[in-house]
């Protein structure tokens, strides 16, 4: 990326590229698996299964609501899923504006509270249900936005601070300078004076799983993810600064190697802790979900 001419190196590796690019045909086979499941894997979908039909009163129309499944998904106080829903009138003041007739033909139902994902727990993240004309669903995921993980450790490393504005607004545009093509509804917005992101839930995303793949296929996978994510770098910083830093020794490639090894150490002696404490009643935990 870094020898070519800028426009051409933002542009580079498309999706539909990637495969022959990195030659990681061995992976043909996983990746339209995981393609087809990623097609069926829809907010409609989800609402298919985790919502209830509810009958209007009065004036009301008929609709759906969320289904408690705890410890996963639940019911917040009508207070809360009236803050979250106001909430979303600050969102459409950031979704770009040819979005907004789309929106408009959707009308909000109900506000659950979903656990989020290993990589964001212990943070706030809502569902919203958004029903059109014909009932058919679109669920939003207002997901709380927290400071970056390495801003504490910025100024021991020579950079500077700079002012955030609002967290979610740093975490989508990141989103959409990173990736070819993003959500076509991220935004950002606050509830209760809290920085949110929002995105489609369950936007056709699909993802391999590395453990299953047979011992030929992970240097292919290694090779796709590694151009991904030197795309992604190539769109947040000039190529040829990041060639220069990464050098053509092999420092880099073994310092990495190194810290993932760590890092993997790490972990599993964690979740040993954890599993330890949970069996002690140290930590109380449901099992299985």
């Amino acid at each position: 990326l870094a020898k070519l001419p800028s426009l051409d190196a933002w542009n580079a590796i498309a999706d539909e590229e990637l495969v022959s690019h990195t030659d990681a045909r061995d992976l043909l086979g996983t990746l339209e698996r995981v393609s087809e499941k990623a097609r069926n894997n829809t907010s409609a979908r989800f609402a298919a299964k985790a919502t209830e039909a509810v009958s209007g009163s009065g004036s009301a129309a008929d609709g759906r609501r969320f289904v408690d499944a705890p410890p996963v998904l639940r019911r917040v106080p009508d207070s809360e899923a009236a803050a979250v829903a106001a909430s979303l009138g600050e969102y459409l003041r950031t979704v770009s504006e040819d979005r907004l007739p789309l929106l408009a033909r959707y009308t909000i139902h109900d506000v659950a509270f979903r656990v989020v994902g290993t990589g964001s727990v212990g943070s706030r993240s809502y569902v919203v249900l958004l029903l059109d004309h014909r009932g058919d669903a679109l669920v939003l995921q207002v997901k709380e936005a927290r400071a970056s993980a390495l801003l504490p450790y910025l100024p021991a490393a020579g950079f500077p601070v700079a002012d955030v504005e609002h967290e979610g607004r740093r975490v989508v545009l990141g989103q959409k300078r990173m990736q070819v093509v993003s959500d076509i509804l991220l935004g950002w917005t606050t509830v209760d004076g809290r920085p949110f992101q929002v995105r489609q839930f369950r936007n056709r995303k699909g993802s391999v799983d590395p453990a299953a793949l047979a011992p030929d296929q992970v240097d292919d996978y290694g090779r796709m993810t590694g151009a991904l994510l030197a795309r992604a770098h190539a769109h947040s910083a000039d190529p040829r600064l990041i060639a220069g830093y990464c050098g053509k020794s092999e420092e880099l490639d073994e310092a990495v190697a190194g810290f993932a090894t760590t890092y993997a150490d790490r972990t599993e002696a964690d979740h040993e802790e954890l599993v330890a404490a949970i069996k002690n009643g140290r930590i109380v935990a449901e099992l299985g979900v």
